[in-house]
């Protein structure tokens, strides 16, 4: 599996990239068609504490399945993020 991850308009460390692809890649686990998985990492720019915006975009056979999560740290965010993206791919499998 091909994972891409972006930082919009500030950069990430090594750290933050490394736990998102380790999290992207134990999708892999719940579907082993896997094909792509794309993460864009932003900073929204309200005064709101919880700021930190986290989209995934997983591509399997057929089908993209997307989620986007907003929360105080971006490690947070991906984490229920990469959540409600195996709940899509386990519904997806049983169709």
């Amino acid at each position: 599996m091909q994972v891409q991850v972006q930082s919009i308009h500030f950069d990430a460390d090594s750290k933050l990239i490394g736990f998102i692809e380790d999290k992207v890649k134990k999708l892999g686990q719940f579907h082993d068609r896997i094909i792509r998985g794309d993460v864009f990492l932003r900073i929204d720019k309200s005064d709101v504490r919880e700021n930190k915006i986290a989209e995934v975009k997983i591509a399997v056979p057929g089908r993209e399945l997307f989620a986007k999560k907003q929360c105080r740290t971006f490690e947070e965010a991906a984490d229920t993020a990469m959540e409600a993206l195996r709940r899509q791919i386990e519904k997806h499998r049983d169709k």
